[in-house]
């Protein structure tokens, strides 16, 4: 799906062109939204669902952020290069336009906190480090916010619940795998370092055991993982794993350690790393692989 996104609009997921992109749509007044999300359908029974890795900003958001917001330091950065061998597998991927801090696609529309632990809500307000966000007094207005649920949250749902429904009444069953990533150090959400791959089944609800026993045996020794720690999934994991319906959904939480340049991410300049990505791609191919390994086993006995 493309829609009447421009066609600088296809370099969002470039980091150097988010101000070129975030200013053009600011002085653009012919257009309130663009397209909430990027879609292209597969021929498998999987799809991949990439929430937080958008850039685009509204223009009541960009005006509104501080100096520190405006770098989007909590972005999922480049979980779409990561994933760039899906087509070629014939996997299915929905991947957000806009950025979190418009809203946040993986909140329930309700906005009730998913842990006990201090976390960013629907609306963020603040960063992961706790700074605010907006300017004082810049805060998007409440039509702002329904109008953000409106068109870019029930779009990018309503797109998922379509097409699991699509592979599920064409494969018998559908798995819906959410790929994140995190910076390794976030003390307003964990102590520590993270574990390179964080594994979230809802405690075990919304995915066979089956499929994630699968993809942590895939991966690599060296690399640290755990399940159901932190990071448990989030509202897409939840809502749509419904393993007894043949609909099985796992999110994977990746540090950023794994693929960044850890000197200058701390500095929030947010550069791959080209000693890692290659080993990371691999691996992250070997889990998808897996996933359509294991896939056959999740339908359901007539």
């Amino acid at each position: 799906m493309s829609g009447s996104i421009d066609s600088d609009i296809n370099n969002i997921n470039n980091i150097n062109n988010i101000n070129n992109i975030n200013n053009s749509i600011n002085n653009n007044s012919t257009h309130k939204t663009f397209d909430p999300f990027t879609f292209n359908p597969g021929d498998t029974p999987l799809l991949i669902s990439m929430p937080h890795s958008g850039l685009l900003l509204t223009p009541e958001v960009a005006h509104g952020l501080t100096a520190k917001a405006q770098k989007l330091p909590d972005t999922d950065w480049y979980i779409p290069q990561l994933y760039d061998f899906l087509a070629p597998l014939g996997v299915g991927c929905i991947q957000a336009n806009y950025s979190r801090y418009v809203i946040d696609l993986n909140r329930p529309v309700n906005d009730k906190a998913l842990y006990p632990t201090k976390t960013t809500g629907l609306f963020p307000d603040i960063l992961f480090d706790e700074s605010d966000i907006f300017q004082k007094g810049k805060q998007p207005t409440s039509a702002q916010k329904e109008h953000a649920k409106k068109y870019i949250w029930q779009a990018y749902h309503s797109q998922i619940k379509q097409e699991l429904a699509r592979l599920k009444a064409k494969f018998g069953y559908a798995m819906l795998f959410d790929a994140h990533s995190i910076a390794p150090n976030v003390p307003m959400l964990f102590e520590g370092t993270l574990p390179a791959f964080n594994w979230g089944n809802n405690a075990g609800l919304s995915c066979s055991c089956t499929l994630l026993k699968a993809l942590e045996d895939t991966v690599a020794p060296h690399y640290t993982q755990v399940s159901n720690g932190r990071f448990k999934g989030g509202y897409i994991t939840r809502h749509f794993g419904q393993p007894q319906q043949g609909i099985h959904a796992i999110q994977l939480e990746l540090s950023q350690g794994t693929y960044l340049n850890n000197q200058q991410a701390t500095h929030n300049n947010y550069q791959l790393d080209a000693n890692k990505l290659p080993i990371i791609k691999q691996q992250l191919k070997a889990i998808i692989q897996a996933c359509l390994f294991v896939a056959p086993s999740l339908k359901i006995k007539a």
